[in-house]
């Protein structure tokens, strides 16, 4: 089964970490100096805050999967919906090891599909610094 994955830049992480336990009701999965992350079932949703010095707002959404096949189908769905995908394998990136792929809607909202396989200790690389994927359509000048 797929989960919304939400990724929040945030201006003070301990406020907000607050605010959203009371919000969803339970602590964070995951909780680093840096980093927080909800896994929540009810709605089934990924949700992760940062303050790592990015404005604050949002970062990304995503799909998280929980298998190669699903991964394979989500990347070809997001490859159909914005004529291209970045790829990224074994990425080290939010305390996680992920094979990923990324996407950009029309607004220019990037889209991560993603299969998580490993923990990692630190943060690991801004995944959302990386260059953007060029649309098929007209060279990413639609």
């Amino acid at each position: 089964m797929n989960r919304l994955h939400v990724h929040l830049h945030v201006a003070d992480l301990q406020k907000s970490v607050r605010f959203y336990t009371a919000l969803f009701g339970q602590k964070p999965a995951k909780h680093e100096t840096d980093y927080a992350k909800w896994m929540l079932d009810d709605p089934r949703v990924n949700f992760a805050i940062s303050a790592r010095g990015r404005t604050a707002g949002l970062g990304h959404l995503g799909i998280q999967v929980e298998s190669r096949a699903e991964l394979e189908a989500a990347t070809a769905r997001a490859k159909a919906a914005a004529g291209a995908v970045q790829i990224e394998d074994a990425a080290r990136c939010c305390y996680a090891v992920s094979d990923k792929s990324w996407a950009e809607d029309p607004q220019g909202i990037r889209w991560e599909t993603f299969l998580t396989t490993g923990d990692l200790a630190d943060f690991g690389t801004d995944a959302e610094s990386l260059p953007r994927p060029a649309a098929a359509c007209c060279g990413g000048n639609c």
